[in-house]
């Protein structure tokens, strides 16, 4: 996924603007079977603000839908904006297995699973590690791991419940953790499952990993992961042009752009 926003006011019906966020996101899908190819992706743009009399924004050749947002702190409005990314995340999934059914696939989600733990055979895939899941004994497992090598899965009980292990990709120094990815798929699946899911991971994502002459993010950004990933951000547009438009739209008398730039986040 990718996304390129820009924070706003919104001036409605009420004597005080709202805050907004005029967005631009992408999701696609990469088939691996020998040869990888984008096989779909989708754009959608939108003003996400928690004023219900928003009409949306056009900005050049580029229009920006209200959709509204639970609440109008900048989490709710970033929220509002995940959960449609990945509400088109899911939909490409939907269909590409609809239009396959007799594949027997493993989906690999770029980023945590949460909000697709319904899906069959899919797994998150987490490349920065910015928590400690387990004790010292068990963490120290995670050194030890040659290439290809997993740790046992465990159940994660943090603000949603889980199966996870780690996965070392081939290394790239001699640092610890180097090199290692975690994984996770649905705490509703049996242990036979979790372990077949944990399993194919280890044989098929160690010969995607990137190399550091290629990507600066080796191993962890996946090659497939990588060509997405420009695939999406020249569907996106370029954001500085994105950004003059949203201002120049800002002559009218309902919204204005403050004098910020717009932050090119999310991964594909």
């Amino acid at each position: 996924m990718r996304r390129i926003d820009a924070r706003i006011w919104v001036h409605g019906t009420r004597p005080q603007p709202v805050p907004g966020l005029a967005a631009s996101f992408a999701a696609g899908l990469v088939s691996c079977d020998g040869a990888a190819r984008i096989s779909a992706v989708t754009v959608e743009r939108g003003l996400f603000t928690a004023a219900v009399e928003a009409a949306g924004i056009t900005a050049g050749r580029v229009s920006y839908p209200a959709r509204l947002a639970s609440g109008p702190v900048f989490d709710q409005l970033s929220l509002s904006l995940q959960q449609r990314l990945t509400s088109a995340e899911v939909q490409l999934a939907l269909t590409y297995r609809a239009r396959n059914p007799d594949v027997d696939d493993l989906l690999v989600v770029d980023g945590p699973l949460r909000g697709r733990t319904h899906l069959d055979r899919a797994v998150g895939y987490i490349k920065t590690h910015h928590a400690s899941y387990l004790p010292p004994e068990q963490a120290a497992v995670v050194s030890a791991l040659r290439p290809g090598q997993r740790t046992p899965a465990f159940t994660m009980g943090t603000s949603w419940r889980r199966n996870s292990w780690y996965l070392q990709l081939p290394r790239t120094s001699g640092v610890p953790w180097s090199g290692v990815v975690r994984l996770e798929c649905s705490a509703d699946l049996s242990l036979a499952e979790v372990t077949r899911l944990g399993d194919l991971t280890a044989r098929l994502l160690p010969p995607l990993a990137s190399a550091p002459h290629k990507d600066p993010r080796a191993p962890q950004n996946l090659v497939p992961i990588g060509g997405l990933e420009r695939e999406l951000r020249h569907r996106l547009g370029d954001q500085q042009i994105l950004y003059r438009a949203l201002r120049a739209a800002a002559a009218t008398p309902r919204t204005v752009v403050p004098p910020v730039l717009p932050k090119f986040r999310g991964s594909a």
